[in-house]
């Protein structure tokens, strides 16, 4: 290699871009502090291996490993951030989060209103979740909707290592709850490593690439998925924009509209359920602002309106792929 080529940069894997931004948080305040089941490095630093190393750097006392109830996690991060922590809770799976509805929907995000601002519920509630890896229907479903129709709450999805790192470190500091989904499928793709300490803004979604015919509205998995996509389409002399979101609530609707505006044309892509999902959202604000300049109606590609089969023909069947993005673009493009 020349002096003059410019050197490939480090790759990381989103397990690793998730304890990165733990981990940097963690050195900035001395309040912050991990709690869930298994999260310390005696019980090996989590069922993924997201937490591993912290609890070896920062003491158990910062990185506790909890009884298996998710009620008693929630209510124990609820009630130390109302006493000044930063906890960050980790619920093992997003299915299992229905246990801790009460805690989440009627506390955490309720807190603040209730008390006329005076108290803040400042807790990032990490969860895993994703249908691909045969983990059936009591352990894979995307609810990501539930959460964004719930004032107060911030929901998070990263779609890359750095994203996850930057996207985790800026969750711990919100004076809010913040849901961060971690998509499973996504842990052990590689991608370019930030530079330690790096900040995401909440709320700001990512250009992720540059179209003129169309743009792809997606976060989490389907963010690649419409990159790949996007590459296919341009051989057919289709030029897709690309957003990726990374945050549901807030929604930066400005970057949707100005995009959509340019290309007049919109696909919603997510991995949940089509019905009731966050695309229906999406398409239904793009409509109402931008209905007059629109060359077709918005799109929605999602997955099959059913609980995530266990069997793996099933489990391919249920979720959406590459091709129905593609279909959805040529509809209105052609």
């Amino acid at each position: 290699m020349s002096a003059t080529a410019p050197v490939k940069a480090k790759t990381i894997n989103m397990v690793q871009g998730i304890n990165m931004g733990l981990a940097d948080a963690m050195r900035d305040d001395d309040r912050v502090f991990v709690l869930g089941e298994d999260v310390a490095d005696r019980e090996g630093g989590g069922v993924f291996g997201v937490t591993r190393g912290l609890s070896s750097e920062f003491g158990e006392s910062r990185v506790r490993s909890t009884p298996i109830a998710e009620q008693a996690i929630m209510g124990a991060a609820i009630g130390a951030a109302i006493a000044g922590y930063r906890p960050v809770a980790e619920i093992m799976l997003m299915n299992f989060i229905t246990v801790a509805m009460d805690m989440v929907v009627n506390h955490a995000a309720k807190l603040r209103f209730m008390s006329g601002g005076q108290t803040n519920v400042p807790i990032v509630i990490r969860t895993a979740t994703g249908s691909g890896v045969g983990n059936g229907g009591q352990h894979s479903d995307m609810l990501e909707a539930w959460f964004a129709h719930t004032a107060g709450m911030k929901v998070v999805v990263p779609s890359g290592p750095a994203e996850a790192a930057g996207l985790m470190y800026s969750s711990v500091f919100d004076d809010d709850p913040v849901l961060f989904i971690e998509t499973i499928p996504l842990y052990f793709v590689n991608g370019e490593a930030p530079v330690p300490g790096t900040r995401i803004p909440l709320g700001k979604a990512k250009l992720a690439r540059v179209g003129a015919d169309v743009t792809l509205v997606a976060y989490g998995r389907a963010v690649n998925d419409s990159l790949m996509a996007a590459e296919t389409l341009a051989k057919e002399g289709i030029s897709a924009e690309v957003l990726d979101l990374r945050t549901i609530s807030p929604l930066d609707m400005e970057a949707i509209l100005n995009s959509v505006a340019k290309t007049r044309r919109a696909v919603v892509i997510h991995e949940a359920v089509t019905p009731f999902g966050v695309g229906a959202e999406i398409s239904s604000r793009i409509h109402e602002q931008l209905f007059s300049d629109l060359k077709a109606p918005v799109q929605r590609v999602g997955s099959n309106y059913q609980p995530v089969p266990f069997s793996k023909p099933l489990e391919s069947d249920f979720i959406y792929g590459q091709s129905q993005i593609i279909d959805a673009v040529r509809k209105i493009t052609r």
